[in-house]
């Protein structure tokens, strides 16, 4: 698979002699796909989102985009982090302006757009994630979700050929999870690769195409969810838990001859037989 983010043989450390959040890390991130980075709590999982955005320096080591090797120059940089969006587990660390039109605004201003071409990506990006009653809204007035919506939306505006999410759905309630998935289909679905960083095992099996499995800033697994899952002792061993879809999967094989099936295919028809739009039981 082609390469969008490369990693290679990356170290990190927050603090100069402190001990490596990433330690001779390498990572490769394919073009169009939906993926998912796992791991303990402080295994490096933001760590590796906020360098994918420019936001952090490796001490040792490289990145490249698309095969060139990225410079942290502040000209280079700049036009990197507007092919890469980041969306923050706090969403209100990213809102910055009064009200919703304004700090969308903010962020197209902020990357040279002007005039009539500032106003048609800013009401474009308005109508397309559904804020045209909230343009007007005071940022602290809005629930959480809208909040992510904003940030999401912001982020978007600049149409970046890669999404990044930290912890997306925390605090989310299920409608408000729904919808966000929907919308990173889209997002998806028009072109843009979007990687996640979630604690929620079933929502990473049902939505990743492509796991990342992060353990003491070393990745220690990339591959297909059902792969993952499939090793149970493996998965304990990294400090984390079989999900339920995955298990119900498993026991109604035999039962409803669903070995041929794709996984989207199994997970739709256990969700109908449980007569729910979602199976909130968290990883």
């Amino acid at each position: 698979m082609k390469a969008l983010l490369e990693f290679e043989n990356i170290t990190f450390t927050y603090e100069r002699n402190g001990k490596a959040v990433l330690q001779n890390f390498s990572m490769k991130i394919p073009v169009g796909k939906k993926c998912a980075i796992l791991g303990r709590n402080g295994s490096g999982k933001s760590t590796i989102l906020s360098m994918a955005n420019g936001l952090l320096r490796p001490n040792e080591g490289k990145l490249f985009w698309k095969g060139e090797e990225l410079s942290f120059k502040k000209k280079r940089l700049i036009e990197f982090r507007q092919k890469t969006g980041l969306v923050f587990q706090n969403a209100e660390e990213m809102l910055l302006s009064p009200t919703v039109y304004e700090d969308i605004a903010y962020g197209l201003l902020n990357a040279g757009y002007k005039g009539d071409l500032l106003e048609k990506r800013l009401m474009e990006t308005i109508k397309r994630y559904a804020l045209n009653d909230l343009q007007d809204r005071p940022i602290h007035h809005l629930s959480l979700g809208e909040k992510r919506r904003v940030a999401l939306a912001g982020v978007m505006a600049l149409e970046p050929e890669l999404l990044l999410l930290d912890e997306p759905t925390s605090f989310l309630d299920p409608v408000q999870t729904e919808n966000l998935l929907n919308e990173l289909n889209k997002i998806h679905e028009q072109g843009t690769t979007v990687v996640m960083a979630t604690h929620d095992l079933n929502l990473a099996y049902e939505w990743a195409d492509l796991f990342y499995v992060i353990d003491y800033g070393q990745l220690v697994f990339e591959g297909e969810p059902d792969q993952f899952f499939s090793n149970e002792s493996f998965v304990l061993e990294k400090g984390l838990i079989v999900p339920i879809l995955f298990q119900v999967r498993q026991l109604l094989k035999d039962v409803l001859e669903l070995q041929a099936v794709s996984k989207e295919e199994a997970v739709a028809k256990i969700k109908e037989m449980l007569g729910q739009r979602r199976i909130t039981i968290g990883g």
